[in-house]
């Protein structure tokens, strides 16, 4: 049965979700459609690109991603239809693909958007009528016209300044952690084994260790450590880090390394 995921920047019960959902039964009856998520902020497509890219591999090869996120194209967007990684990604190219995808994709192509003059939802039509057909088969070059480059939006990397690695919160997640950029590949690079301090705000918090769960720290108490997707994590245990910390997305975290003492 073919899958069509759902993400969007509706809420659950807005009309739009139910229009969507309709529209592809109506027309592919034998679809079967997960949500991923429909609580993305307005327009948020940094949140956005976040959620799909660490949950789509999760999904089928052949899987259609919708994403209904800023969605409508502004003067010189255009809907696309995608193929990377086995899976078929659509949505608008406003930038959100290149914080997707981590190389070029194998296959792009341009949806025609036909103005039927019924309503200000535009995109409906042209995603419902793009992911049924992927979903029967139907090869993307017979969907739309080539499309040679996506547009590209730079992620927010952590920088490297000698012994010290400077990081932001990217990610707030249900919980209330705040997932930063600092990668667990980046920190064994820099770091060496070596002792280090964590800063959060302005060195207000700091830590001097790294777990390697949730209970290895006391109900209440601050920690990180590097979670499933092998990125450094700000947690309080059975706690809201977050909101406690006043941390959102950009907030800084700074780690710096020092040399081992000498044994005594």
């Amino acid at each position: 049965m073919p899958i069509v995921t759902l993400t969007t920047d509706w809420i659950q019960d807005d009309y739009y979700t139910g229009a969507i959902k309709g529209s592809l039964l109506s027309t592919c009856p034998d679809l079967q459609i997960a949500d991923i998520t429909h609580n993305i902020p307005p327009f948020n497509t940094a949140k956005a690109a976040f959620v799909v890219k660490n949950s789509y591999y999760h999904f089928p090869a052949g899987t259609v991603h919708l994403i209904c996120v800023n969605s409508e194209p502004s003067v010189g967007e255009t809907l696309v239809a995608v193929k990377y990684g086995g899976h078929y990604f659509i949505g608008n190219d406003n930038g959100i693909f290149g914080l997707i995808f981590k190389d070029d994709p194998d296959e792009i192509v341009e949806l025609a958007i036909q103005e039927d003059g019924k309503h200000s939802f535009g995109s409906l039509g042209v995603f419902v009528k793009a992911a049924c057909a992927i979903a029967s088969g139907v090869p993307l070059e017979e969907i739309g016209n080539k499309h040679e480059k996506l547009e590209r939006s730079i992620p927010r990397r952590a920088t490297i300044d000698k012994d010290v690695i400077n990081g932001s919160v990217i990610y707030i997640d249900s919980y209330q952690n705040a997932i930063t950029n600092i990668t667990k590949e980046l920190y064994d690079r820099i770091g060496q084994g070596r002792q280090f301090e964590i800063a959060l705000q302005s060195n207000h918090y700091k830590l001097h260790r790294i777990n390697r769960s949730y209970g290895e720290t006391s109900a209440g108490e601050l920690l990180v450590l590097f979670n499933s997707l092998g990125l450094l994590e700000v947690a309080i245990n059975r706690g809201n880090a977050a909101e406690l910390l006043n941390l959102g997305t950009s907030s800084t975290i700074r780690i710096k390394f020092f040399d081992k003492k000498p044994k005594s």
